[in-house]
């Protein structure tokens, strides 16, 4: 009877060629690289957003930290906005078409309430935007909200709509250049001036 030799366990001689097993280990190291590759590109394009997405602007507007204000702040890696004093701050919560637990906070909006300017800092980007009626002043003049009802406390509920354009977008939100923001508000204005959010963003792409 001939026994055939173990091609697994066959080792490299000085001239014979290279074993089976580094073969095979190098097909199955293959393998796994194209897998794990393969579910890179699947976690990539589950972190993308949804076209269109909706966020929720919610919390008191706070002045724009000293730390982050002024020319050499960071800006967001946008060219299109420049944070400073004339901006202030609120927390953006997922809604719909983006990750995140809707009752945690993944980023931050700022806004010019004396100028048409704002910008959206999310995980993963950044979008900046103008209201196209040129009113990000809108909110101190009451001007663009369809009802303006007091709440018996000194202060009033503002409630309307507001359309922006995108002028910007970077990271996983750049195909979003171009395209559009509509805002549903109902922002309190409370007694001592101070504005509390509360306002819904639906954002598309362009051609959307």
């Amino acid at each position: 009877m001939v026994i055939e030799p173990d091609l697994t366990n066959q080792r490299k001689t000085d001239s014979g060629p290279a074993p089976v097993d580094i073969k095979r280990r190098t097909l199955i190291g293959g393998a796994l690289a194209a897998l794990l590759s393969s579910s890179a590109r699947v976690t990539q394009a589950a972190d993308l957003p949804h076209d269109p997405f909706i966020l929720l602007l919610q919390g008191l507007y706070v002045p724009v930290p000293p730390v982050i204000a002024g020319p050499n702040g960071p800006n967001l890696g946008l060219t299109a906005v420049t944070l400073d004093n004339t901006y202030s701050r609120t927390q953006i919560f997922p809604v719909f078409g983006v990750s995140g637990d809707p009752n945690v906070a993944i980023g931050n909006f700022y806004v010019q309430l004396t100028g048409s300017l704002c910008a959206y800092d999310l995980p993963g980007g950044a979008i900046a935007m103008q209201f196209v009626n040129g009113a990000g002043a809108a909110v101190q003049r009451n001007f663009g909200y369809a009802a303006i009802i007091p709440d018996g406390k000194g202060g009033y509920f503002l409630k309307g709509t507001f359309e922006l354009n995108i002028l910007e977008a970077t990271g996983i939100y750049s195909a979003f250049a171009g395209g559009h923001n509509h805002m549903v508000a109902s922002t309190h204005l409370l007694a001592d001036g101070s504005l509390d959010e509360f306002c819904f963003c639906h954002v598309s792409g362009k051609g959307r």
